[in-house]
C-alpha cells in the first residue's frame, strides 16, 4: 500500500471559481529516474463505492496518510479500526472490504445510526466522478492513438485510408459519434451535460497551455484541433515516455503552429519557384519525360525547411537520396545546380564527352557546397545517383553518410545527416526498406537518425493503395525502429513547414529516424506522356478540378494581407525571368559532361583534368620486419588479464609457428594485408555476416574475454601507435541493405578499404540489385568511382546446392572486356575495365591482391571480386612463405607450370588452364598418375581482366600441347564460356580448347555427396585421359 489516497479529491469537477484558482498550477509528473531508466511511481486507485468509507473523501486524505504512516511505524499508536483497515488493505483488500465499521454505539450514548447514514448520503457520488474524469483521460489518450485516422489528410478527399474522415466540432450529436469511435468501450458515462464540466488534465496533455483545467467541451475542441486536421501524428507506439511527450508537447500546446510574416513570404517564394519549375519545364519539353512534382510542390519548401533547421543544429553536410519524381526540381531548388545544366539535358543533339554510357536525367546525382541563406552557414549537400530500382539507394546513402561522419569524427551525427524520399508504393513494397531501416540503431551501421520524407502520391504507376498494400499507411514499416510518422496534408504548406521543423528537431534531439508522410496526388501520369484515366478515371477527374496548392496559398496570403497580389505576381515573373535566361545559356551547351553530376567527387586524388597521377603499380610486397611485427600482432593478445578461448589458444600458438617458420596461410595472408595497410594509414573497414571470426572459423579478428561479458579485444588495432583504425563488424542478416551500405561507405573516400564478405558467396544474389545497378555499372553510369571489395566464398565441396556456388558466370558475364581483342598495358586493362574478378589459390596472392587495391593509382573502376576458397583455408598445401610477399614481389594474374613439366615443355601433351582451388586437386591426381613431366597445369588468378599476354606466352611455351579448361563447377556455369573465346584469341584460333568439368546442370552443385564424389572423379578422369579428345570437333 504506497499511497492510500482516492481520486476523489482530484477528480472532482470543480466549478468555475474553483477552476480559476486552479490555472497556472503545474502538477507533478509521477516518473522518476533511476540508473537511466524510467520507473513509474505507483499509485492505487480504487473504484470502490466511497460510500462504504465514509472517511475517505477529499478534505481527510491528508489526514489517513498521516495515520497510515504512523501505523507503520507502530501498529499500535492507532485505534483498532485503523489497524485492521491497513492490514486488510495491504493484504490486497479493495478499501471496501479492507474497512470493518466499529460495534455501534448504544441508543443510550445520544448518537444513533440514522444520523450516520445521513452523513454517508451526503458524499458525493465520488464513483460517477471517478468514472467520467477517467473517461475524459482516455478521450484524450484516443486522440493521441487514433486521431490521425480521422485527421483531413487527402487534399482530394477521396481519402484511400478507409477511416471515419468526418469533421468535428463542438456539436454535440457529432461529439456524441466521435466519442463512440475514439473511447474504447463507448462513452463511460459521459452525457450531453457533461460537455460544460470542468476536467482537470493529466500529466500526459499538454492541450491546457499554461491551465491544468478545462471545460469538456474545450478539451475536445483542443484535441480535434492537435491530431484531427492537416497533420496526422502516430507516435503512440513508441515506448520511450520522454519520446512521447517530447511529441506531445510539439503538437498539442495551443498556438504552436504560428508563424511570423517574414516565414509566410519565404515559404510562399519558394513554392512559386517550385511550381514554375515544373510548369516551365512542362511548356518547353512537353512530350518529353520528366517526372514532374506537381500535385506535391510543398516537397520543395519542406525540403528547405528540414535542411535550415538542421543548419541551424550544427549539420554542416546532409547527403540524399531519392527516386525520379521530383528530382529535377529538387537538383535546382534544393541541391542549386545550374538551370542551365538541367536545361541541356533535354537536348537531343548535345554530345557525350566523358566515359561510360551516361544516364537519364531524373536519375543523376549531385553535389554542392554553399552558404545556407537563411543560417548564414556553410553546408554541403549531396544527391546521390540511383536506378531505376525504388528505395536501391536507401542504403547506399546511409553507407556514405556513416563514412562522412566516420572521416570528420562526428560520432553522434551532429554534423553530417541523412535524408530519404520515398514513392508510398515503393515504401510499402519493397524489401530494401525495411532492411534500411534494421541497420538504423545498430552500432556499426547508425546514422544517427535519417529524416525521411514521403511522396505519398496516393498511387503505385496504376495501382490502388488497397491493391499495393495490406496496411492502411505506406509508413507502418517505420513503426518496427520506433519512429515517429507524422502526416501531413501537402496542401497546407504551413502545416507541412511545421512538421518538417518538428521532424528535424526530433533528429537533433533524439538522434533517431523520423517519417513525414505528404499526402498529395500526382497531377499526371506516372510520367507525363502516360493517360493516368484508363484505371484511376474517379480520382483524376478530381485532380482535374484540384486549384494548385501554389495558388491556394497565395489566395490565403493575400486574403490575410501578407503579401498584395502584385508582390505576389512580382516574385513569379522574378523567377519566370531567371528559368529564361538560364534555357538561352543552355542553348550554348554542345557537350555533356557527366563529371558535372557526381555526387561524391575525390579532390586531391586525380590530376585536375581528372585523369590518374599514374599508370603504374608499385609493388605489394613488404619487409621482413614488417611481416615478422604483424605476425606476432595475429598470434597474441595485446591486453592484460585478458582470458580467450583454450581452441583459440591453439589457434595464435600455430599462427606464432607459422611465423616462425616464414609461412602464412589465408587467414594470416589477410591479416597481413590489412596490418600493413593499417600501418601505412589506410583505414580498413570489413562487414558482414560472422565476420569477426569468420564463417568457418579462421579468422578471428574480435577476441572475447571468457570470464568478463562483452569484453572484447581486436588485436589490428593495436598495431603502432599512428596506425589507422580497423572496423570490423558483425552485420544483420541482410545481404542487399548490408551491401549497399558498404558500397555507399566507400565512395566517400579513395583511401580506405571496404570490404563486404557473403556468409556463403551463394548469398550474393539477394544483393543482386546492387552488384548490378551500382557496383557493375555505376561507373558507366554516373562515372563514380569506387573500390569496394567482395568476398564471395565458393567451391564445390559436397556441401549442396545452396553452399558451393558464388556464380562467377554471372560476374563474368557482365565483364565489359573484349574476347577478340589483345589489350596492350596490363595496368591499363585495369582502368579500362568495370570491375576486376580473381580467384586466388594462394595466401600471397590473396594478401599482394588486397594491396593492390589500394596502392594502384585510380580507383577506375577497382571495383574488386573475390572468390574466397573455403577448404584452402585448412589446406596443408594452401602455404605461402615470406618469400613470396617481400619488397619487389607482386599480385601474379597467372601462376605459370614451375613443376618438372616446365623443365622439357616441349614434351608436355596437354597444358590444363584452371583457377582456384581445383589446382590442389588436379596436382594431386597427376601425381598419382605419375604424369607430371606430361601435364602442366597453370592457374589464372585473375580471370577479369583476362591475362591475355601471359595466356599467350603459357601457350608458346608449350607448342605441343593440347589445351583443356579444368573447372568443378558446370559446363553451363563457372568460367568455361568466359575464358574459352579469350583463350583462343590468344592462339590466333589456332587450337580448340577442351573442357573437363561436370556436365550441364540446373542447380549449382548436388546435394548427395556420393554423386559429388563420382562427379569429380568423372571430370579428373577427363581431364588426364590424353586421348579424351582425339575424335572431338571443336570451333
Amino acid at each position: 500500500m504506497h499511497r492510500l489516497r482516492t481520486c476523489a479529491a482530484r477528480l472532482r469537477p470543480l466549478t468555475v471559481s474553483q477552476a480559476a484558482q486552479t490555472v497556472g498550477q503545474q502538477r507533478p509528473i509521477t516518473v522518476t529516474s533511476t540508473g537511466g531508466k524510467r520507473t513509474f511511481q505507483p499509485i492505487r486507485c480504487y473504484t470502490a463505492p466511497v460510500a462504504s468509507e465514509p472517511f475517505l473523501n477529499g478534505t481527510s486524505s491528508n489526514y489517513v496518510e498521516e495515520m497510515y504512516y504512523a501505523w507503520l511505524e507502530n501498529p499500535k499508536s492507532v485505534h483498532k479500526s485503523w489497524d485492521v483497515f491497513f492490514r486488510n488493505a495491504n493484504a490486497g483488500a479493495p478499501p471496501g472490504a479492507a474497512y470493518q465499521s466499529p460495534l455501534r454505539l448504544s441508543a443510550a450514548s445520544g448518537l444513533v445510526a440514522p444520523q450516520l447514514s445521513s452523513l454517508v448520503g451526503a458524499q458525493p457520488n465520488v464513483e460517477k466522478l471517478v468514472e467520467d474524469h477517467l473517461a475524459v483521460q482516455s478521450l484524450i489518450r484516443a486522440y493521441q492513438v487514433m486521431g490521425h485516422h480521422n485527421a483531413h489528410l487527402d487534399p482530394l478527399g477521396i481519402s484511400c485510408v478507409n477511416f471515419d474522415d468526418a469533421p468535428v466540432n463542438a456539436d454535440v450529436a457529432v461529439f456524441k459519434e466521435r466519442l463512440h469511435i475514439l473511447t474504447v468501450g463507448g462513452f463511460y458515462g459521459l452525457e450531453e451535460s457533461d460537455l460544460e464540466k470542468v476536467f482537470r488534465l493529466p500529466t500526459t496533455t499538454f492541450i491546457g497551455g499554461s491551465e491544468s483545467v478545462l471545460p469538456l467541451k474545450e478539451i475536445i475542441r483542443r484535441l480535434e484541433m492537435a491530431y484531427c486536421q492537416h497533420i496526422g501524428v502516430e507516435f503512440m507506439f513508441i515506448n520511450d515516455l520522454d519520446q512521447c511527450q517530447w511529441i506531445r508537447q510539439k503538437f498539442e500546446t495551443p498556438g504552436v503552429m504560428q508563424f511570423t510574416l517574414e516565414e509566410k513570404r519565404t515559404l510562399l517564394a519558394r513554392m512559386v519557384r517550385s511550381t514554375r519549375f515544373e510548369e516551365f519545364l512542362q511548356k518547353k519539353w512537353s512530350a518529353e519525360k520528366r517526372f514532374g512534382l506537381e500535385g506535391c510542390e510543398s516537397l520543395i519548401p519542406a525540403l528547405k525547411t528540414i535542411i535550415d533547421k538542421s543548419s541551424e543544429n550544427g549539420v554542416e553536410n546532409v547527403i540524399m537520396g531519392m527516386p525520379h519524381r521530383g528530382r529535377l526540381n529538387v537538383l535546382a531548388n534544393v541541391i542549386r545546380k545550374e538551370l542551365e545544366q538541367i536545361f541541356c539535358q533535354f537536348d537531343s543533339k548535345l554530345e557525350a564527352a566523358d566515359e561510360g554510357s551516361g544516364d537519364v536525367k531524373y536519375h543523376l546525382g549531385m553535389y554542392h557546397r554553399r552558404i545556407n541563406r537563411v543560417t548564414d552557414r556553410n553546408i554541403t549537400l549531396s544527391l546521390v545517383a540511383n536506378p531505376s530500382h525504388l528505395e536501391a539507394v536507401d542504403p547506399v546513402v546511409q553507407g556514405k553518410t556513416k563514412a562522412e561522419q566516420f572521416y570528420c569524427g562526428d560520432t553522434d551525427g551532429k554534423r553530417v545527416m541523412s535524408i530519404l524520399l520515398h514513392g508510398d508504393a515503393a515504401f510499402a513494397g519493397q524489401g530494401i526498406v525495411y532492411e534500411t531501416f534494421h541497420l538504423s540503431d545498430l552500432p556499426s551501421y547508425t546514422t544517427h537518425g535519417t529524416v525521411h520524407v514521403v511522396v505519398n502520391n496516393q498511387i503505385g504507376f496504376t495501382t490502388d493503395p488497397r491493391m499495393a498494400r495490406s496496411s492502411p499507411y505506406p509508413t507502418d514499416v517505420a513503426r518496427v525502429v520506433n519512429a515517429p510518422i507524422f502526416h501531413v496534408n501537402a496542401d497546407d504548406p504551413e502545416a507541412v513547414i511545421y512538421v518538417c521543423k518538428v521532424a528535424a528537431e526530433w533528429r537533433a534531439t533524439f538522434h533517431k529516424d523520423v517519417v513525414v508522410d505528404l499526402v498529395c496526388y500526382r497531377r499526371m501520369g506516372h510520367n507525363e506522356m502516360d493517360e493516368p484515366m484508363f484505371t484511376q478515371p474517379l480520382m483524376y477527374k478530381q485532380i482535374k478540378k484540384q486549384k494548385p496548392v501554389l495558388q491556394k496559398y497565395a489566395e490565403k496570403l493575400i486574403a490575410e494581407g501578407a503579401v498584395s497580389r502584385q508582390e505576389y505576381e512580382e516574385e513569379i515573373a522574378k523567377y519566370d525571368k531567371i528559368c529564361e535566361e538560364a534555357y538561352a545559356r543552355s542553348k550554348d551547351e554542345k557537350i555533356l559532361h557527366i563529371k558535372h553530376w557526381l555526387d561524391s567527387p575525390w579532390p586531391g586524388f586525380f590530376t585536375l583534368d581528372g585523369q590518374p597521377k599514374s599508370m603504374s603499380c608499385p609493388s605489394t610486397g613488404l619487409t621482413e620486419d614488417n611481416l615478422n611485427h604483424i605476425g606476432q600482432a595475429a598470434s597474441s593478445v595485446p591486453v592484460e588479464d585478458f582470458t580467450i578461448h583454450g581452441g583459440l589458444s591453439r589457434i595464435l600458438k600455430g599462427r606464432a609457428e607459422m611465423v616462425k617458420n616464414r609461412m602464412v596461410d589465408w587467414a594470416l595472408g589477410e591479416y597481413m594485408a590489412f596490418g600493413s595497410l593499417l600501418k601505412e594509414g589506410i583505414h580498413i573497414r570489413l562487414s558482414g555476416q560472422d565476420v569477426e571470426r569468420g564463417t568457418f572459423s579462421h579468422r578471428h579478428h574480435v577476441l572475447h574475454d571468457q570470464n568478463v561479458d562483452k569484453r572484447t579485444c581486436i588485436p589490428m588495432n593495436h598495431l603502432s601507435p599512428d596506425q589507422a583504425p580497423y572496423t570490423v563488424c558483425n552485420s544483420s542478416l541482410s545481404e542487399y541493405g548490408v551491401l549497399g551500405f558498404e558500397l555507399g561507405f566507400a565512395m566517400a573516400s579513395p583511401n580506405a578499404l571496404i570490404l563486404w564478405e557473403a556468409q556463403f558467396g551463394d548469398f550474393q544474389n539477394t544483393a543482386q540489385c546492387i552488384i548490378d545497378q551500382f557496383i557493375c555499372a555505376g561507373q558507366a553510369k554516373w562515372v563514380r568511382q569506387n573500390g569496394i571489395v567482395l568476398l564471395l566464398p565458393h567451391g564445390l565441396e559436397g556441401m549442396g546446392p545452396e553452399h558451393s556456388s558464388a556464380r562467377p558466370e554471372r560476374f563474368l558475364q557482365m565483364c565489359n572486356d573484349d574476347p577478340d581483342v589483345l589489350p596492350d598495358l596490363a595496368v591499363r586493362q585495369l582502368y579500362d575495365c568495370n570491375w576486376i574478378v580473381v580467384n586466388c589459390s594462394t595466401p600471397a596472392n590473396y594478401f599482394h591482391v588486397l594491396r593492390r587495391q589500394i596502392l594502384l593509382p585510380f580507383r577506375k573502376p577497382v571495383r574488386l571480386i573475390i572468390f574466397t576458397p573455403k577448404s584452402l583455408l585448412r589446406h596443408p598445401e594452401a602455404r605461402s612463405s615470406f618469400d613470396e610477399m617481400l619488397p619487389g614481389t607482386h599480385f601474379q594474374r597467372l601462376i605459370p607450370e614451375a613443376g618438372v613439366a616446365a623443365e622439357r615443355p616441349e614434351a608436355v601433351k596437354r597444358l590444363i588452364f584452371c583457377t582456384g582451388k581445383v589446382y590442389y586437386e588436379l596436382t594431386k591426381e597427376r601425381k598419382s598418375r605419375g604424369l607430371e613431366d606430361t601435364v602442366a597445369i597453370s592457374r589464372i588468378e585473375q580471370l577479369s581482366p583476362f591475362p591475355f599476354d601471359q595466356v599467350k606466352a603459357e601457350t608458346e611455351r608449350f607448342p605441343n600441347a593440347d589445351l583443356v579448361w579444368c573447372q568443378e563447377e558446370h559446363k553451363n556455369q563457372g568460367y568455361y564460356d568466359y575464358v574459352k573465346p579469350r583463350i583462343r584469341t590468344t592462339t590466333q584460333k589456332a587450337k580448340p580448347v577442351w573442357y573437363a568439368g561436370r556436365d550441364p546442370a540446373a542447380a549449382p552443385a548436388t546435394g548427395n555427396k556420393n554423386t559429388h564424389l563420382i562427379e569429380l572423379r568423372r571430370f579428373l578422369d577427363t581431364a588426364f585421359h590424353l586421348d579424351a579428345f582425339r575424335d572431338h570437333f571443336s570451333l
